[in-house]
Formats: structure tokens, C-alpha cells, sequence
């Protein structure tokens, strides 16, 4: 305006309609993170009671304003379960949301609260602890799915499928072998879940803001409380540490791309040019124009989730690459990554444990794909090597003859004359023709870890044992 006034409409209108207040309304907007922090008011409120009981317990407090805080605390917790707290973006995060309810509770006390902490350490408890109960959850829910395909595999240790390398079939093996794959799988994310529990096992109360504090605090007794093995060790690196999320990332993204493998075989599976597993309607969906489709559409979403989660993995190693110590504020972005990626994955292992319980085997499709290929050529080879003294190369050489006359002729290994083998090599005899069934070829393999029944039903008992 000429007269100096502020244009107040063309100063909105460069900020943009949704920010109708300027720079203020993009401050509170970037700022605020109670739209999603607020998942953590548990953790929040568990750890202010875990610190009031400290601070009392150490003369810091009265253990009057301890009760009204313990008190208040808990109504606050029982308005936020019942729906009946009201979130203000105004008070940015969790902790000031629930320390203004406090202080309108009980007044005074609630300001003795905080004594010797400070919103950096406040916060590294909160998300500490509830990445320990997401993967506290995510151990079970891994537990449950190993024992579906411990099941599975119990039920078929005898059910010949072809294995597979480049995707072509090479050797017979057992459905029930091919199930065990995947409890090793699944085992080492189970495993990697319980080192991450013990290695954020450490309360970071206390740390304060980064130095610690002077107030005479008892960390061992938090920790104790708060079910934490022992209290963290160094103040500055407390406060900066968010390897706990990294970690729980890095594992749901290991744990992603195996669920996501194991999906693509599922859909494979359930093509009708394979047809070695049928998904129920319950897991499967129909065709808005192709009145025949039955889509595996459950696989085919877990095969996706596993994108957000490598997705959340790399956002939350960036956001923390370049930051010195101890706290900033960029470290506010760590918590939708790891909410959106725990979502993610505990919805994709329930799926998945159910598909693998869910899903009907076509043992007679698996057994008639099993033969295919020359699968049992190794056999034929290792039979030469035992029976005819070979050395293997050279038995390769003569097996390798044997499948191209195969080829030639249009028929199995197996339906090749004694004669036309002979010729290629003399020393081959009538007994060759039992190591060239499939059934043989399995049940062969005795070595540990491999694909006999016999060894399967090991491998089971094994597994049953620790899980």
C-alpha cells in the first residue's frame, strides 16, 4: 500500500490459501507433530509415572505432589483410551499435551514434573519403549508364522515339487523341504528381532537435555521400573541415538523381502500354468470384467508393503546421516517412518500366516512338474560315479549325452531304453532305472539339511523344539 499499511490479502496469498496466517501458520504447521506422536501417550504417561516415583523416592518431590501427579496421570491416560482427551496442535507433541492436562488437573504439582528431565530424554523413552513393544509383537507374530509352515511342512515332508534355480526346474525336492526354506527364513528375523531387544534394552531417562542433570536421580531405579535392563551410558549419545528405529527398519525390511518372496512364489503357484497352490476366496479377489480370474491379490499387496518398508529404512538413514550431536529437531521425522513401517509388516506376516494356512497343495500338479526337466540327470550322474566308478566330470559328460538323446527322442530319462544308455556308456545297467524316479531322487538325499523325508522330519522336530 502506498501509505506503508500491510496488504494483509497479497501477504496470505504469497504464502498459499492453507496458510492463511503467514510465516506463524508455516511454523505451527512444520513444528507440530501431535498428529502423530500422540501413538505414543502410553509410553509417555508409563514413563512420567516410572520418573514422579523416582524423584519422590529420591527427596526431589514431595510424595504429596507425587500421588497428584501419579493420579492425574492416570486420568489423563484413561481420557485418552475412552476417546474423551481433546489433542491441541497448538501444544505441539505428546509431552505438552499431556503436562497442560496435568497442570489443569492438579495445578501446581504437575510444573514438578518435569524435574531433571528434558523433552530430548522424554522423547528417546518414549519412542525407545515403544519400538521395544513393536518388536516384542513382531517376535510372536513371527513365532506364529514359523509354526504354520512347520505344520505345513509335517503334513507334506513326502510331497515331491520341483526345485528350482534361474527358476528352472533342476532337482526333486520335498514340498515339505521347500516350507522349511522359509522357517530358516524366518527364524533369522526372529532371531535378529530378539538382538534388537537386547540391544536397546537401556533407559534413556534422565539423560536430560545432554549432559545429565544435577539433581541427585536414581537412573537405575527407572530403568528397573520401566523394564529396561539398565540405564544408558553416555548423556550426549542418549539423546542423539536412534539406531533402536534404524535396527527395527533394518529388520522389517529383511523380514519384508522374505515375506515378499515368498508371496511371488505364491503367485507364481497360483498361476494356472503352474497350479501347485490354491488361495481361498478369502484370499483372493475376482475380476471386475473377467468373470474366470481368481487374483492372488493378498500376496501381491505384502509383496508391496515391503517397498514402504525399504522405503521408511532409507528416509530414516538420511534424515540421520548428517547430524551432529547431540539433538535436532530433524530427528522429529524419525517416528512416521517406524509407525507406517510396523504397520506395514504386522500387516503383511498376519497375511502371509494366513495364506500359508489357508492355501490348498496340489501334491499330484507338484509331483508331475517334479519330473520334468531331466530333474533326475544329477541322479543319473551320482549313480555313475557309485556303480560305474566315473569320475564325476566324466559322468556329467555321460549324462549330459543321455539327456540331449532324451531330448531328441521326446521322453524322460527314465523311458530312455537300457540299450540306447549302454551305448553311450557300457557300464550303465538295469539298476539305473531305480535312481531315476522322483521318489527316489528325494528320498536319496539324506545328507543334513537336505531334502529326504527322513531328514525333513528332523529338521520339524528340531524347530518344534525352539520355537
Amino acid at each position: 500500500m502506498a501509505d506503508g499499511t500491510k496488504d494483509t490479502k497479497s501477504s496470505n496469498q504469497m504464502w498459499g490459501g492453507r496458510f492463511a496466517s503467514g510465516p506463524d501458520a508455516i511454523m505451527e504447521e512444520i513444528n507440530a507433530s501431535i498428529g502423530f506422536d500422540k501413538k505414543l501417550f502410553a509410553q509417555d504417561i508409563r514413563g512420567s509415572i516410572a520418573h514422579a516415583t523416582m524423584l519422590a523416592h529420591q527427596g526431589i518431590i514431595s510424595a504429596e505432589d507425587k500421588d497428584k501427579i501419579v493420579h492425574g496421570l492416570s486420568t489423563i491416560l484413561s481420557e485418552i483410551e475412552s476417546g474423551n482427551f481433546e489433542f491441541s496442535r497448538q501444544l505441539e507433541d505428546i509431552h505438552m499435551n499431556i503436562e497442560a492436562r496435568l497442570a489443569a488437573l492438579i495445578g501446581q504439582a504437575a510444573g514438578r514434573l518435569h524435574t531433571a528431565r528434558s523433552r530430548n530424554d522424554q522423547v528417546a523413552l518414549d519412542f525407545r519403549l515403544w519400538v521395544k513393544e513393536e518388536l516384542q509383537k513382531t517376535e510372536a507374530m513371527l513365532t506364529n508364522l514359523i509354526a504354520a509352515f512347520l505344520d505345513r511342512a509335517e503334513e507334506h515332508a513326502e510331497s515331491v515339487m520341483p526345485g528350482f534355480t534361474h527358476l528352472q526346474t533342476a532337482q526333486p525336492v520335498t514340498f515339505g523341504h521347500h516350507c522349511m526354506a522359509y522357517v530358516e527364513m524366518f527364524g533369522r528375523d526372529r532371531s535378529r528381532v530378539r538382538h534388537a531387544i537386547e540391544h536397546l534394552d537401556e533407559s534413556p531417562i534422565g539423560a536430560a537435555a545432554l549432559a545429565g542433570t544435577g539433581y541427585p536421580i536414581d537412573r537405575h531405579m527407572t530403568a528397573k521400573a520401566l523394564g529396561f535392563r539398565e540405564p544408558t551410558r553416555n548423556s550426549i549419545d542418549t539423546v542423539s541415538d536412534r539406531d533402536f528405529a534404524i535396527e527395527f527398519l533394518s529388520i522389517a525390511a529383511i523380514c519384508g523381502m522374505h515375506l515378499s518372496r515368498l508371496a511371488e512364489e505364491i503367485v507364481i503357484w497360483s498361476t494356472p500354468q503352474f497350479g501347485f497352490v490354491r488361495l481361498s476366496d478369502a484370499f483372493s479377489t475376482g475380476s471386475s470384467i473377467m468373470p474366470q480370474k481368481k487374483n492372488p491379490d493378498a500376496a501381491e499387496l505384502v509383496r508391496a508393503k515391503t517397498g514402504r518398508i525399504n522405503g521408511s529404512l532409507i528416509a530414516l538413514l538420511t534424515i540421520m546421516k548428517g547430524l551432529p550431536l547431540a539433538y535436532s529437531k530433524d530427528m522429529q521425522e524419525d517416528k512416521e517412518q517406524v509407525f507406517d513401517a510396523a504397520e506395514s509388516l504386522e500387516l503383511a506376516i498376519a497375511a502371509m500366516t494366513g495364506m500359508v494356512r489357508d492355501m490348498t497343495v496340489n501334491t499330484e500338479r507338484m509331483k508331475a512338474a517334479a519330473g520334468s526337466g531331466y530333474s533326475t540327470a544329477t541322479d543319473l550322474a551320482d549313480w555313475l560315479v557309485r556303480e560305474a566308478g566315473l569320475p564325476f566330470r566324466d559322468a556329467h559328460h555321460v549324462t549330459g549325452r543321455a539327456v540331449a538323446l532324451a531330448e531328441s527322442k521326446g521322453c524322460d530319462l527314465a523311458e530312455l531304453p537300457l540299450a540306447d544308455l549302454q551305448a553311450i556308456n557300457p557300464a550303465i545297467t538295469g539298476k539305473v532305472y531305480d535312481v531315476l524316479t522322483v521318489e527316489a531322487s528325494v528320498a536319496s538325499r539324506k545328507s543334513f539339511g537336505g531334502t529326504a523325508p527322513s531328514e525333513v522330519r528332523k529338521q520339524i522336530a528340531f524347530w518344534r523344539a525352539r520355537n
